[in-house]
């Protein structure tokens, strides 16, 4: 679907779902997320972006290393989850960490989402103890907006995923 100088960005396939699940098995991958996850939870999450990807041409699309194949995450664009808004989002098995794999994916993707999308604002969210997520937005060109923060609906005040801050970046900031 998109490709990078290293990475590929595609929709996902069955075979992916063994190395997503370690991943999300991963409690250090997944401690500023919803915790770790199931096989099952999992290959529902698959299904659903696979879904989406069907309804609306992008998802969270699954990245691939080109030279070799291997699966190291997602990254990709979504319309919903907590908010009704364009998310780019991104997630990497730890052993690609610090090698520019996602700023690379995030780009290729925020650049498919001007040049595919009508959409006025792409938002990035996270929560604040998530520096190396809220860092790469901002790497990225993506402004701190905290006029767009919520609470996320599935976790109540006082946990500490309750509260989302937003980055987000412009159309007209790009032609």
């Amino acid at each position: 679907m998109i490709d990078t100088e290293r990475l590929t960005l595609r929709p996902w396939q069955k075979d992916d779902l063994d190395a997503l699940a370690d991943l999300c098995a991963d409690p250090e991958v997944m401690r500023h997320l919803d915790g770790v996850r199931s096989r099952a939870s999992v290959a529902d999450w698959m299904a659903t972006q696979n879904d989406i990807q069907a309804e609306r041409g992008h998802c969270f699309w699954a990245m691939e290393r080109r030279d070799d194949g291997r699966l190291l995450g997602f990254c990709g664009l979504r319309l919903g989850g907590a908010k009704d808004e364009l998310e780019i989002g991104w997630r990497l098995r730890r052993s690609a960490w610090g090698r520019g794999y996602a700023r690379e994916a995030a780009e290729a993707s925020l650049a498919w989402g001007w040049a595919n999308t009508r959409c006025d604002r792409i938002e990035g969210w996270t929560v604040r103890a998530n520096t190396a997520s809220w860092g790469l937005m901002i790497r990225l060109g993506m402004v701190r907006r905290p006029d767009l923060d919520f609470d996320h609906p599935d976790f109540p005040e006082g946990h500490p995923l309750h509260r989302i801050i937003t980055h987000a970046v412009e159309r007209r900031a790009h032609g």
